[in-house]
């Protein structure tokens, strides 16, 4: 399925509803790391209250030790710090990537807004060498917009 054909199915998770907002959340995770060959590890994460970290609010792949991360730490800490997309093609190149499993070999982490405030951001870890596109982060985008309309 094609990243385009994906958006009905994220808008017909969004609107369902008899499904909790982590029940959408983790709906939304399934759908992508099902969909998307090299999406292997699908995770949301959200600002920590008032404290300077995100924590892992919902995901679906390999367990992970990384529920919480402080700002600036790791690919994830780095973006709630710039406000910017961040694709990483090898993590063995990043200085400041904090690995999940030996497995994953690429990342890409985009910022979610809500009133113009950075308030969390979609993880996805890929064991494919330099998978993702811009189409992947325009789509990553739109699935953020509209996750943010139902927080």
């Amino acid at each position: 399925m094609t990243l385009e054909a994906l958006k009905p199915e994220v808008d017909t998770i969004i609107e369902t509803q008899k499904l909790s907002t982590d029940e959408k959340l983790r709906a939304i995770c399934q759908l992508l790391k099902d969909n998307v060959t090299y999406y292997n590890w699908v995770g949301f994460y959200f600002k920590n209250g008032d404290k300077e970290e995100l924590k892992l609010r919902t995901y679906v792949g390999a367990p992970t030790d990384h529920e919480i991360i402080p700002f600036g730490k790791g690919i994830c800490g780095q973006v709630a710090v710039s406000n910017e997309n961040f694709v990483v093609p090898d993590v063995q190149a990043q200085d400041n990537y904090i690995a999940c499993s030996i497995s994953v070999k690429s990342e890409i982490v985009i910022p979610m807004f809500k009133d113009g405030a950075n308030i969390g951001q979609i993880d996805i870890d890929s064991d494919t060498p330099d998978p993702f596109t811009e189409e992947d982060e325009r789509f990553l985008e739109f699935v953020n917009k509209r996750v943010s309309q139902i927080l």
